[in-house]
């Protein structure tokens, strides 16, 4: 410990009193002398050393003293040289002083600013870490993106959510092709300098399988450009389990509504069994009531049957993108023929018109036929699905192809309550009756292997 360092140690109150005592000791030394030697120079150490630890005020006051002291007891001259070595030597010990107290002060200061800046650079170094820590354990992908959509940062959910091989790194990846909507919004000038939002697109990985993500994203200026942050989330197996449920509602409720009717059906052919028994026994004066009820009874079961779907378009029936329906099939269906190690193939012709139909229903319609298809390879060395779509003549010809073994009794394949069905036995009667409910036909197309269903729609003008 160096001198300074000792002095600013010690009690404040005992320093200042020892200065003002020992300035007190110089001018008596200095009065007990007399004019024979001067001590003028001596009245500067009380007031350097008060300088540590001392104010600007005590220090004048120190100065001020000192300065009477050394013109009282110095060598008698005129009195106007007096007041110019008064001057003097209070301008010498004032300055003195406060200069070694700028000095002190400025080193306290910079010593105290070091510190804060050591102890925010800790604190700085801790939340980024817990910041890190937080990013890398999430599961949702979290990124940030420059102004031409090139991944600056990222977590490791990330490069999961891209498929980015093991070996890679993220940063640099252009994610415009992969989340075109990230690539929209950077073209966007909002009027706010920061700009939040939430979308629900469809992704692409680098390896071409398609996906739905949930994305939160914000963007912010920076010197360096416009910046994007954002989270997003693979949410394919909730939709494809939603789908998938959807289906299984679909084929449970037309199986309840069709076993109403055929209650109803029931009830009217016992009724009908019936009157035949009765005219096979009755008199011939009971024969004619009997065949008037029997034609009430006939009448009533072909009101029922005209209930059946009927083949013709909704009039509130819109037109759709075919190549978007057969994109959202494509995520919902392609994980689980990778996971049987299947092969996918799909020939989705160019320029395909707007087709009437909807969505919804048939998604639900070609999902059905490619689970009877996920079905039936289970237990094939070949695992193949080829979905392709192309004009035929004024229509637009779905066609679902698979390397099954094929179907046993074709005749009877839209048949409602298959026997050799392990479901309901209504998913293709329900298809095709949902494909003609649009105007179009679902039909079995002839295959050497496998089985190919085909799907007619009507193109929109």
């Amino acid at each position: 410990m160096n001198l300074v360092s000792w002095i600013q140690s010690l009690d404040p109150r005992l320093v200042r009193l020892l200065c003002f005592l020992s300035a007190g000791l110089i001018a008596l030394s200095d009065w007990s002398i007399g004019q024979q030697i001067s001590l003028g120079a001596i009245y500067v150490l009380p007031i350097v050393i008060l300088a540590f630890v001392g104010k600007r005020g005590e220090l004048l006051f120190l100065s001020l003293a000192c300065a009477l002291c050394r013109t009282a007891f110095s060598v008698p001259v005129s009195q106007p040289d007096e007041i110019v070595r008064f001057v003097i030597a209070l301008f010498a010990y004032s300055g003195s002083g406060l200069f070694i107290h700028e000095i002190v002060r400025n080193q306290r200061l910079s010593r105290e600013h070091l510190e804060e800046l050591t102890r925010q650079h800790g604190l700085r170094r801790d939340l980024e870490e817990h910041l890190n820590v937080l990013a890398e354990s999430s599961p949702a992908a979290i990124f940030t993106l420059d102004e031409s959509g090139r991944v600056l940062s990222a977590n490791k959910a990330t490069e999961r959510l891209f498929g980015l091989p093991a070996d890679g790194s993220i940063a640099g990846v252009c994610v415009s092709e992969l989340l075109p909507v990230l690539a929209g919004a950077l073209k966007l000038n909002p009027r706010t300098a920061v700009f939040r939002s939430a979308a629900q697109c469809q992704g692409r990985r680098l390896e071409g399988q398609l996906f739905v993500a949930e994305i939160w994203f914000s963007m912010y200026q920076t010197p360096r450009g416009r910046r994007l942050a954002a989270i997003a989330v693979d949410s394919s197996d909730e939709m494809r389990e939603r789908e998938e449920q959807n289906l299984r509602h679909l084929l449970a409720n037309n199986r309840i509504i069709a076993g109403a009717v055929s209650h109803e059906i029931r009830n009217i052919c016992g009724a009908i069994s019936m009157i035949y028994s009765n005219l096979a026994a009755g008199a011939n004066d009971q024969k004619e009531k009997e065949f008037l009820a029997l034609g009430n009874l006939v009448q009533g079961l072909s009101r029922i049957a005209s209930m059946d779907l009927a083949a013709k378009v909704q009039p509130t029936l819109a037109s759709i993108d075919l190549a978007e329906t057969l994109d959202q099939l494509r995520f919902l269906i392609e994980p689980a023929w990778l996971e049987i190690g299947g092969r996918l193939t799909w020939d989705i012709g160019p320029g395909l018109p707007l087709v009437f139909a909807d969505s919804m229903g048939l998604v639900q319609a070609l999902l059905n036929l490619v689970q009877n298809s996920h079905r039936a390879v289970q237990q094939c060395l070949e695992r193949t699905l080829r979905i392709s779509a192309r004009m035929a003549g004024h229509e637009v010809e779905v066609s679902v192809a698979d390397s099954g073994p094929g179907l046993a009794n074709p005749s009877d394949l839209f048949e409602p309550f298959q026997n050799a069905s392990n479901q309901v036995g209504l998913g293709l009667y329900v298809s095709r009756a949902l494909i003609r409910s649009y105007g179009g036909e679902l039909r079995l197309q002839p295959s050497e292997q496998g089985c190919c269903f085909s799907i007619l729609l009507q193109a929109a003008e």
